[in-house]
């Protein structure tokens, strides 16, 4: 089953980054953050991914297209640059991924509709360039194909602007920074589609997913729920960057499923 990863808008929101290079390629401990999302799904035997590129995608391409040279020690024969001797390797070594320019100007759905000539099986998966969760892949997958229904869509729990306080006797006895509110579920990516739901799709650059095709497939009934009672975080500002970089050098980031 083929990830299909939605890459390709401006971030605007997080502009002090994205000025110089696109969303998805934003560090957390030295490492993109589009690079945490596919450990998280390669983790659970998910490696085949279709990249969706729009703004600055060019960076995106060389940065797999360089990922041998720059994540292993090599020795190189000056004058036959296709003699290149590779000392070690790095743990992502089957991966396939497949980088599609869907345009810089295309919405969320148009981006999806462009790559359905690279989808073969009955089922791909789907999300955001920009998430983080500790979520049971495998369990999301049997989740979908138990309901028969075309699409499904992780609920999780956001993250509160805002700290939250514990009073006792008007003391605080309890103070988190960015707590992950308790009650109600938003839309955190991580989707599991049919291939039917490019029916509710289409190429038009004004497309958003989250608008007409998940209204419609919602209004047919054929959209469910996987609640996702754990860790998600999404990079939408700066802050929310340090705080993930904060959580990766803490001993067991809650995201960092693989070894």
């Amino acid at each position: 089953m083929k990830v299909v990863l939605l890459c390709g808008g401006q971030g605007t929101r997080l502009k002090e980054e994205t000025e110089y290079r696109p969303k998805p390629m934003v560090e957390i401990g030295g490492k993109p953050i589009l690079w945490h999302i596919m450990k998280i799904y390669a983790h659970y035997g998910f490696k085949d991914f279709v990249i969706c590129l729009g703004y600055k995608g060019n960076m995106i391409k060389q940065y797999f297209l360089n990922y041998e040279t720059t994540n292993n020690d090599f020795t190189v024969l000056l004058g036959n640059h296709s003699d290149i001797q590779f000392h070690n390797n790095h743990p992502e070594i089957d991966w396939r991924v497949t980088l599609a320019d869907t345009s810089e100007e295309s919405q969320t759905g148009a981006r999806v509709k462009k790559i359905e000539k690279y989808i073969d099986e009955d089922f791909f998966m789907l999300t955001y360039g920009d998430g983080v969760a500790n979520i049971d892949i495998k369990k999301l997958v049997e989740y979908h194909k138990s309901h028969g229904k075309i699409g499904t869509m992780t609920g999780v729990h956001p993250s509160s602007r805002f700290g939250e306080l514990v009073i006792k006797n008007n003391k605080i006895v309890l103070f988190n920074e960015k707590p992950q509110i308790k009650e109600g579920l938003i839309n955190g990516g991580f989707f599991v589609f049919n291939k039917k739901f490019f029916k509710y799709l289409n190429e038009e650059d004004d497309c958003i997913l989250e608008r007409e095709p998940l209204e419609n497939l919602t209004a047919d009934r054929e959209l469910m729920v996987y609640p996702h009672e754990g860790f998600w975080q999404c990079v939408d500002t700066y802050r929310e960057l340090e705080i993930l970089n904060k959580l990766w050098r803490s001993p067991s980031p809650p995201w960092k499923v693989w070894k």
